[in-house]
């Protein structure tokens, strides 16, 4: 049975793969982030989300044996990426764009190792209108600093949040129904603590 191995950075992914109670390690890896010219949000986060997969396997000494996951999430607004603000200015305008509207939050989750398969969630998220000082208090909290889009579902962001249409880990940045079918085809082992009850 193949070892599970997680290469991301994000407290927020380990701590969603380990709420369905896979066992996994974590690796630290380093990839461009940069969109490439032209490049559709959807492709976008599905290549980086296999770039961090493959990046992960290249550190294993036998990655043959082993499945590593990695993930990436995109705030898409009007075809746009909106990726972590660079400063106060640049979260201040993003959540100035999200205001009032739907966007669109795109998750690649990917396998690298003995074998490789990606897909990508995207969900609809609806924001109420944000005044300008909301959005200055909201930055002011630090919150917003290294999120994509410039807000959390899963902190204070969520009272912009009006309706979600998707998957809410997969917001967070690991759809979760997604990550655990994806798992399941590759005989990954059960959720840990999960009772057993019939087939």
């Amino acid at each position: 049975m193949a070892e599970l191995f997680l290469a991301s950075h994000s407290p927020r992914r380990r701590e969603l793969l380990a709420q369905i109670g896979v066992p996994f390690e974590t690796l630290s890896v380093a990839v461009d982030e940069t969109p490439r010219a032209g490049e559709a949000p959807d492709a976008f986060v599905r290549r980086l989300s296999l770039d961090k997969a493959r990046a992960g396997a290249a550190t294993l000494a036998r990655p043959e044996q082993s499945l590593v996951l990695g993930s990436d999430t995109a705030v898409v607004i009007g075809g746009e990426i909106l990726g972590k603000p660079r400063d106060e200015a640049d979260a201040l305008a993003m959540l100035a764009q999200l205001s009032g509207r739907v966007h669109e939050v795109m998750t690649g989750v990917a396998l690298a190792g003995r074998l490789e398969e990606a897909l990508v969630c995207i969900s609809r998220v609806h924001f109420r209108p944000i005044s300008a000082g909301e959005a200055l208090r909201y930055w002011q909290t630090g919150e917003p600093a290294d999120k994509a889009g410039g807000y959390a579902i899963q902190g204070f962001g969520a009272v912009f949040v009006t309706h979600l249409e998707g998957s809410y880990s997969g917001v967070m940045g690991l759809p979760l129904y997604e990550t655990a079918a994806l798992l399941s085809r590759h005989d990954l082992p059960p959720q840990e603590g999960w009772p057993h009850h019939g087939p």
